[in-house]
């Protein structure tokens, strides 16, 4: 009798059995799609009554920092409706056939097809627009042109007069514009140019790390969920979509350098610094994005890299931090400050903590789809499995990134750190629950089907400033 092995359970099974099993499976995929649905529902019903008396004042259309449309887009939406047809048609049996060299390119390519094609509908200049707003970090730069080692030196006491999301953050995001500016790349156009290659990026920095922690087989069912992601509305154009880049490829070189396939020693040590480099940046782009290091954690504990390439990681991790220490900015009294202002403002800090406890996580649902949603208990299910036998069971590689990026963000949801905005400020997180998707079984067209019809109906309704 041809034996079955289960993905969760990592056990045999007759085919009886596997049948058995099944209609269980299939209900509890069933009911998280219907809590997943749900759950928007109810998110934004209430964010409805809560604007209504006059209990929610801060988003025109809570959860989301975002209103309505007064009239739905329709023929704006053709390009983004042909690269979701196209996507839907194509992708599955591309990422199942073409050479592996090939396929994280054509999958960074097509993210960032699917992100712009999205983001036009809205008009011309509609990729640098987001970024012209005087809220925004490029509207900081005057202040960095003329001494950027004193702007430095001075952030923090100086962070009361700067723009909301550069008090928001450590300094590093105006820098890197500041830089690009320099490098003879000024303007707001290619700033967008910069966050959108870098966001869709991670489809290919996330397809790498998939591969090397479960098999190429896994990582290429993953690529056509990482293409047409719902989150693609918010990557062109929001700083968070460079902030997801970094992050991602600093989690790709890391799960490189600890490869065992053939490769100079100097390869891995390299990829090990490179790592450090990237997931050094972190808490100077953003203060949140602390919890983002459990993914690249977990990706550290199943890949179990050489003592070598841990101490390039550690050395690498070093040199950001050292860096702008050194240049006068103590990421310490960069927390109180942003907190102190955080407090004394009207914005966010007036948000309410028990809505968005929960509403996060409905946006949370917009931002993976319906398919990652029927697929997160198979990744708890495997992880908790897993846990409970002491044995690397199959599919571990791709559930426990995708339940460390989900642990991040509950933390952040609990601590109230983050309330409202989670659609741009969550990206560097969701983007790892997207390989889930593929847990259930091969890519089906209609399930990414569905993950394109969220985004496009997301974009049609919904007026967002990213």
């Amino acid at each position: 009798m041809v034996r079955h092995v289960d993905p969760l359970t990592g056990r045999g099974s007759s085919a009886a059995r596997r049948r058995l099993g099944r209609p269980g499976r299939r209900a509890v995929r069933v009911g998280a799609v219907a809590v997943w649905a749900a759950g928007i529902a109810a998110a934004f019903a209430v964010g409805w009554w809560l604007r209504r008396a006059g209990l929610a004042t801060e988003d025109a259309l809570p959860p989301l920092h975002a209103r309505l449309r007064g009239h739905p887009l329709t023929w704006r939406m053709l390009p983004a409706l042909a690269v979701a047809a196209a996507g839907v048609a194509v992708l599955p049996a591309l990422a199942s056939r073409l050479g592996w060299r090939a396929l994280p390119w054509v999958a960074w390519a097509g993210a960032a097809l699917w992100a712009a094609a999205l983001a036009v509908s809205d008009g011309p200049g509609a990729l640098a627009g987001p970024l012209e707003a005087p809220t925004e970090y490029p509207a900081g730069l005057a202040q960095v042109r003329p001494d950027p080692a004193e702007w430095l030196r001075t952030f923090t006491e100086r962070l009361g007069g700067y723009t909301t999301h550069v008090r928001g953050h450590p300094p590093l995001p105006v820098l890197v514009l500041w830089l690009l500016e320099r490098a003879g790349l000024a303007g707001t156009g290619w700033a967008a140019a910069l966050v959108v290659a870098a966001g869709s990026s991670a489809a290919a920095a996330i397809a790498v790390t998939v591969r090397e922690l479960a098999g190429e087989r896994a990582a290429r069912a993953a690529v056509p969920f990482l293409v047409l992601a719902p989150l693609g509305v918010w990557v062109a154009t929001s700083m968070d979509a460079l902030f997801l880049g970094v992050g991602a490829w600093g989690t790709a070189l890391a799960a490189l350098s600890a490869r065992r396939r053939p490769a100079r020693p100097a390869a891995r040590v390299a990829a090990a610094v490179g790592a450090g480099v990237l997931l050094g940046c972190l808490p100077y782009l953003s203060y949140g994005l602390l919890p983002l290091f459990a993914v690249p954690l977990a990706v550290l504990a199943l890949a179990r890299p050489r003592p070598v390439a841990l101490a390039g990681l550690c050395a690498g991790l070093v040199v950001v931090p050292a860096a702008l220490t050194a240049g006068g900015f103590w990421w310490p009294e960069g927390v109180r400050a942003t907190l102190d202002t955080y407090l004394v403002s009207r914005g966010s800090a007036q948000r309410s903590y028990g809505y968005f406890l929960f509403a996060d996580l409905a946006v949370l649902g917009l931002l993976v789809g319906p398919a990652v949603a029927r697929a997160v208990p198979d990744a708890v299910a495997a992880v908790y499995r897993t846990a409970r036998t002491r044995a690397r069971l199959p599919g571990l590689g791709v559930a426990l990134p995708v339940c460390a990026a989900l642990a991040g963000m509950l933390a952040l949801d609990l601590s109230g750190v983050t309330k409202g905005e989670v659609e741009r400020i969550w990206l560097p997180f969701a983007a790892w629950l997207l390989p889930a998707a593929s847990l259930p079984g091969p890519p089906s067209r209609w399930w990414l089907a569905a993950q394109a019809a969220t985004a496009l109906a997301v974009q049609a309704l919904v007026l967002s400033p990213w």
